[in-house]
């Protein structure tokens, strides 16, 4: 692996990974803002302030952005969650220089055009009506407020639709420029990309970006408990969250291994008993979401009205069952599937842009593929057993459920199960 890594002098860490054999290259900036640095008052402004970026700066209208961007056949785009927000282009090797100097553009000297906010406000509010009218989307979302409540990890990533109507020019700008710093962001390049040109061009592009300045992040605290909401619907849909592991917990790669060998693949526990062996839904599957200070492992499953109870007793009696009678054959094949998933995952240009700034951003450094992979093969089946007990007995789980729930256990006698 020949990542380099370069600190400049205002704070901002450019990383470069080339690609022998590549004439493309995948080059973004990641910021170490999200929806869990905002206010009750600012929630929704992370992604409010991302769609604007792309509306207009000093130099640039948004027709122009998109127009020099796609006229070299590269594309830009962005995300944000609830720790970070991304901006990343793909472009041919010689269109770097552009791809940077667009980046730098629109996170140093957007405008925020009335106008246009007004406009991207009433997108924004389709996309949170969108959201809403998706059962197996919008689920999530309360899932993670009930296990987080009142509390901006547990928030929305996209608000309410009264907030983002609220929010105006000030309020914009006046967030970017307290949380968009450089000490905050890494401006990562991976495919067909020299170390020195990348470092030249930052230097150019954002040596005066403000290293000044900072917030206290909010700790995350689980909570637990229960949200149900009925709605007309063919199917109900149920998840179930307990307390995981955060990206530093000694557990972390264990949690990933036990979440594979439960609702990883067709070989997985709950497939293969809920939906092969009862016929009991068409979707079930699990994953463990990282935070720096904390985590979550979670089911979801979609099922009909008449079936939801018995599914849930037996996806909690499979979690139980787990931490006794756990082999090592189902252990090492979750190992080769994750090990598998993260190598070819990392395959491509983008892909690798994103996990190495991610990397930076969490553990100051970048991971060797192969320090990963040892470190996956060095748990052990006692290791996974263990954390599969801590995280099924003695704990308070947080459920969310949507559709026909007349035939649902209250909640705490799907709790008790836990004890």
């Amino acid at each position: 692996m020949d990542v380099k890594v370069t600190t400049l002098k205002n704070g901002l860490r450019v990383i470069s990974d080339p690609m022998p054999g590549l004439e493309t290259s995948a080059v973004g900036v990641w910021v170490d803002t999200g929806a869990r640095h905002e206010t009750a008052a600012e929630n929704g402004i992370s992604h409010v302030l991302e769609h604007m970026a792309f509306k207009g700066t000093s130099k640039r209208s948004a027709l122009q952005i998109a127009e020099v961007i796609e006229s070299v056949g590269g594309h830009l785009n962005a995300y944000t969650s609830r720790d970070q927000t991304a901006y990343y282009a793909r472009v041919l090797k010689d269109d770097v220089p552009l791809a940077v100097d667009i980046l730098s553009d629109i996170l140093q000297h957007s405008v925020f055009d009335e106008q246009e906010i007004a406009r991207e406000k009433e997108v924004i509010v389709q996309e949170i009506g969108q959201t809403f009218d998706t059962p197996d989307d919008i689920i999530f979302d309360y899932l993670q407020e009930t296990s987080y409540p009142d509390q901006p990890i547990g928030r929305s990533i996209l608000g309410t639709v009264s907030q983002v109507r609220g929010f105006e020019r000030g309020m914009i700008a006046d967030y970017m420029n307290r949380h968009y710093l450089a000490p905050g962001m890494v401006l990562s390049a991976s495919g067909a990309v020299d170390h020195d040109a990348l470092v030249r061009l930052a230097e150019e592009a954002f040596g005066d970006l403000s290293a000044s300045g900072g917030y206290e992040m909010e700790p995350a605290v689980y909570r637990g408990g229960d949200y149900r909401e009925a709605r007309k619907l063919e199917q109900v849909h149920y998840a179930l969250s307990v307390p995981g592991a955060s990206y530093m917990d000694d557990d972390y790669y264990a949690l990933q291994i036990l979440s594979g060998l439960l609702g990883g693949g067709m070989s997985s526990r709950l497939f293969q008993e809920i939906r092969e062996r009862r016929g009991l839904c068409y979707s079930v599957f699990s994953f463990a979401s990282s935070f720096m200070d904390s985590g979550t492992f979670t089911v979801y499953a979609g099922t009909g009205e008449e079936h939801i109870n018995e599914l849930s007793h037996v996806l909690t009696d499979e979690l139980r069952r787990v931490s006794d009678d756990l082999s090592t054959s189902e252990v090492e094949r979750a190992k080769a599937q994750l090990k598998a998933s993260l190598l070819m995952g990392m395959e491509g240009p983008a892909a690798r842009a994103e996990v190495h700034a991610r990397q930076l951003q969490i553990y100051g450094r970048v991971l060797p593929a192969a320090e990963i992979t040892e470190s996956i093969d060095a748990v052990s089946l006692e290791e996974v057993k263990n954390l599969a007990g801590r995280l099924f007995y003695g704990v308070t789980p947080t459920i969310a459920a949507l559709g026909p729930l007349k035939n649902l256990d209250p909640y705490e006698r799907i709790a008790a199960r836990f004890n």
